[in-house]
């Protein structure tokens, strides 16, 4: 049994704001003869971190799981005291050497931890992390920021550096797994399962705008990827190589590898994107939750019937900057920063 913190960066259910955080916690849900959730810490990354814990919030009622514990974070690059960054040093007092720790956002909270007990690292059984790029992120011929450790370098440095084991799903990796929108209607949808209802209500409206901009059919599920290594990590294969690491490259999310770099980091690769894939639904599928959809036949039918269009008009606001972005706050001063 794996004693988990999950720190991270949770837009589920805010207008034209990523999913897979929350994707990545209803995973967690479902994995309780391996994982125990300790509680979640909210950060910004996504969005601004208000939002964040807000949206968070409302995900622990919708689930019937807000006797988890949830802590704020820091709001911007170097706000390093916060009550997640003194959850984390006292859970870490708690647990020595038994506290794994998923974080899938900026990593302030991380940097928080350290600055407050420096040897915070050393009484962490493991880190695992979604970030980071090898080279250039490119899907449907668009070139993509890295957007979690570009966040807060200095903090990122500090965790990629620590002192216990660190694995990093990289987005390229995640570029790897593509979940589609017709698995979902087919694993999910069709269901009509209360967490199934859950998902698609929550999610539909960024997978929709997710093809409409990129042309993709489906989306990547950059933080799910991570959640999997952290609770089933037979699903990869562990790639161990040397880095040498910078605040400068880590300005853009950058890992650089160099055989004489003093800094040794874990980044798995999927071995059978299928099975993997067939195990995250079966997961999904598994967890029992108290939600009731509001949407009725009729308003779904009319998703179906007009979806595709709504899809393309947001998209087009979208490029525009009349939406996401500048409408939600995505990102600490937005995606470009």
């Amino acid at each position: 049994m794996k004693h988990v913190i999950y720190d991270f960066d949770n837009t589920i259910g805010v207008r034209f704001s990523d999913v897979d955080d929350g994707l990545a916690f209803l995973y967690l849900l479902s994995q309780s003869e391996t994982v125990e959730l300790l509680g979640v810490t909210t950060t910004y990354g996504n969005s601004r971190e208000e939002t964040v814990y807000q949206s968070t919030l409302r995900q622990l009622k919708d689930l019937g799981r807000e006797d988890i514990p949830v802590r704020r974070g820091g709001d911007a690059p170097g706000v390093y005291e916060s009550d997640a960054a003194d959850f984390l040093v006292t859970m870490a007092n708690r647990h020595p050497g038994e506290l794994s720790i998923l974080a899938t956002g900026s990593l302030t909270n991380l940097g928080g931890a350290v600055k407050k007990d420096p040897s915070f690292f050393s009484k962490i059984k493991e880190v695992v992390l979604m970030g980071g790029i090898t080279e250039p992120l490119v899907f449907a011929k668009n070139k993509m920021d890295e957007l979690n450790f570009s966040c807060d370098p200095w903090a990122s440095l500090q965790v990629l550096t620590a002192d216990c084991p660190v694995t990093v799903v990289t987005g390229n990796n995640c570029l790897k797994v593509l979940f589609t929108m017709k698995e979902y209607r087919n694993e999910l949808y069709s269901a009509g399962t209360p967490v199934g209802d859950y998902i698609r209500d929550r999610t539909h409206l960024y997978i929709g705008l997710n093809e409409a901009i990129f042309g993709i059919e489906g989306f990547y599920n950059w933080d799910v990827l991570a959640a999997v290594y952290l609770a089933h990590s037979e699903y990869f294969e562990d790639t161990r190589a040397m880095y040498t690491l910078s605040e400068a490259d880590l300005a853009t999310g950058f890992l650089r590898a160099s055989e004489a770099g003093p800094t040794e980091l874990n980044l798995p690769v999927i071995k059978d994107p299928d099975a993997f894939k067939a195990h995250v639904y079966e997961s999904w599928r598994s967890v029992s939750v108290p939600y009731r959809s509001r949407n009725n036949a009729f308003t779904l039918a009319l998703q179906r019937a007009f979806g595709a269009v709504l899809d393309r008009a947001a998209a087009f606001l979208w490029n525009r900057g009349k939406v996401g972005v500048r409408y939600t706050g995505e990102g600490y001063g937005g995606h470009g920063s």
